[in-house]
């Protein structure tokens, strides 16, 4: 822009923030590897990141000394999700998220997937990088972000010298769709009537969002649970509309029983009585431990000739 006579980045020991000089403030230029003292900058912010910007009030003050500034990270560019081989790199990202986690540490801001044509991996932004919250099913582009392996499963962390840039870009998402066959044998903790934050969608806690504290959350139905076939366990996880037709109940009808009986939890024992020790195919794509449920059909019982044609091969 021609409203700007010089950006860039400059840094003390403790990080590195973007400067912006205005022409109009008719400054000196700086010159990369120097050091200075900046007098009267104001700091600004946009979208979670913070900048100094010089005007006609501001000073420049070259000093003789050098100033033991933090490490930039280059970053490798923009990268496919499955061109992550290795940890340790700074790269970019396009891609489109998922799904969002609850976050099991303070340290964490958010967590979840982001995928694009190549494959899905795990993100996690840290609560310290102070970056904008990821809305799921939204598309961006994560700059700068450094890649982790942790038992040979890779992901991207955000810090805070990453960047979120949301695009309109249409992604489409990769997947290995699956199909698989056995008892529900466990429903687990945070299925049934829950409430979303409106913001980032995550399940609240006793009304409590992780990242944006007290809020009046909307109801949804889910439920997650895990799914046997006698050799593995294979967790599950199944939307509303899923949930409705498994239950035989919409989402108002829940909220209804659930306000009846003063208690949230009779929607968790109905699911419960209802699928625990049924058996089931469930179909759709496997992202990280959990197989997202795009169809589910419980299985008829076994005839009597599969029933006798059983009993000859364990005899």
């Amino acid at each position: 822009s021609e409203a700007i006579s010089q950006s860039g980045l400059i840094g003390d020991d403790s990080g590195v923030i973007k400067f912006v000089k205005w022409a109009k403030a008719e400054l000196p230029d700086l010159v990369e590897g120097k050091s200075y003292i900046l007098r009267n900058v104001v700091t600004d912010e946009y979208q979670g990141r913070f900048s100094v910007k010089l005007n006609r009030t501001s000073e420049i003050l070259e000093l003789d000394s050098q100033v033991q500034a933090a490490e930039v990270p280059r970053t490798s560019g923009q990268v496919k999700i499955s061109e992550i081989k290795e940890p340790g790199r700074w790269v970019d990202v396009k891609g489109k998220v998922v799904s969002l986690w609850e976050a099991n540490s303070e340290a964490i801001s958010q967590s979840g997937l982001i995928g694009d044509d190549s494959g899905v991996i795990k993100f996690v932004k840290w609560a310290k990088a102070e970056l904008p919250d990821l809305v799921e099913g939204k598309s961006y582009i994560l700059r700068n972000v450094v890649t982790d392996e942790f038992q040979e499963r890779f992901s991207i962390k955000l810090n805070r010298t990453s960047e979120i840039l949301e695009t309109d870009e249409e992604i489409e998402v990769s997947s290995q769709t699956v199909t698989f066959a056995g008892a529900i044998v466990d429903v687990q903790k945070g299925s049934g009537l829950i409430k979303r934050c409106p913001v980032c969608k995550r399940s609240l806690a006793k009304g409590i969002c992780g990242e944006h504290g007290k809020v009046e959350g909307s109801y949804d139905l889910r439920i997650k649970a895990a799914i046997d076939d006698g050799e593995k366990v294979q967790d599950i996880l199944i939307n509303r509309e899923r949930t409705e037709g498994l239950i035989d109940m919409t989402l108002d009808q829940a909220r209804e029983m659930a306000m009846e009986a003063l208690d949230h939890e009779v929607i968790l024992s109905i699911i419960e009585e209802k699928l625990v020790g049924r058996y089931y195919t469930a179909t759709g794509p496997r992202i990280d431990r959990y197989l997202l449920v795009e169809r589910i059909e419980e299985m008829p019982p076994a005839t009597l000739a599969e029933v006798e044609e059983l009993l000859k091969e364990v005899a």
